[in-house]
């Protein structure tokens, strides 16, 4: 079942009261026309709808609504904007149709569209707003709390490597000092070495002299003669 809405300004003559001696003689009317009018569209051949549907009214209309379907009929009342209206049939440029309050009227065709208005779509349009920035504010909340969480462990990383670079570089210094004292420990060995050298030269140089010195003079000694045996 498809829907008509009705137009936004509200009827300054509002639909007849069912109540009313008025009201009852314009349904009597309605129905003879109506009568007549179904007769002489199957004389004619004129299509009817075979079923009910809904339509709405166009928006920023002043729609009048008929006892018949032409315009010599009279204008029994207006429908607001965006209502909705279930439609019955169609004939010529009018189309028949049973408002929300239950009242059979007719208006014009072109004042009807297949769409729901866009002042009844408002709160459904409002609701979806609310919906749809609901959840923008959700996602913005969870990418500040996942950026929060890559700062942090960006700042962790960061802290991270420069503990590093402290400790590479304390190490780098150690390293150096240790190779410095390496080298003063080579430097002495060295010295040592070259002392011990010497020391040997000297002590090698001083047992060479006395060997030569004794060398020399032993041969300049008095020996002692031997006592020949036999002879007093």
């Amino acid at each position: 079942m498809t829907r008509f809405s009705i137009t936004s300004t509200p009827s300054s003559f509002g639909l007849l009261s069912p109540r009313s001696p008025c009201s009852t003689l314009a349904r009597s009317l309605r129905r003879m026309v109506l009568g007549a009018g179904v007769a002489g569209s199957l004389l004619l051949g004129a299509p009817l709808a075979n079923a009910a549907t809904d339509r709405w009214v166009a928006d920023d209309l002043t729609t009048f609504v008929r006892s018949g379907p032409t315009d010599g009929y009279r204008i029994v009342g207006t429908v607001e904007a965006g209502q909705p209206v279930e439609l019955l049939e169609v004939q010529n440029d009018y189309s028949k149709i049973r408002t929300a309050s239950g009242d059979v009227v007719w208006i014009p065709s072109a004042d009807l569209q297949d769409t729901q208005s866009v002042n009844a779509r408002v709160p459904e349009l409002s609701a979806r707003v609310k919906e749809l920035t609901a959840k923008l504010d959700g996602i913005n909340e969870e990418w500040e709390t996942r950026v929060e969480d890559m700062k942090t462990g960006l700042e962790t990383r960061q802290a991270r490597i420069e503990e590093l670079e402290q400790a590479s570089n304390s190490q780098s210094a150690e390293l150096a000092q240790a190779r410095s004292k390496m080298q003063d420990m080579e430097t002495k060995l060295d010295t040592k070495k070259q002392d011990l050298l010497m020391r040997y030269f000297m002590y090698g140089g001083g047992v060479a002299g006395v060997g030569l010195l004794v060398g020399l003079i032993v041969p300049h000694l008095p020996r002692r003669k031997k006592k020949r045996h036999g002879f007093l």
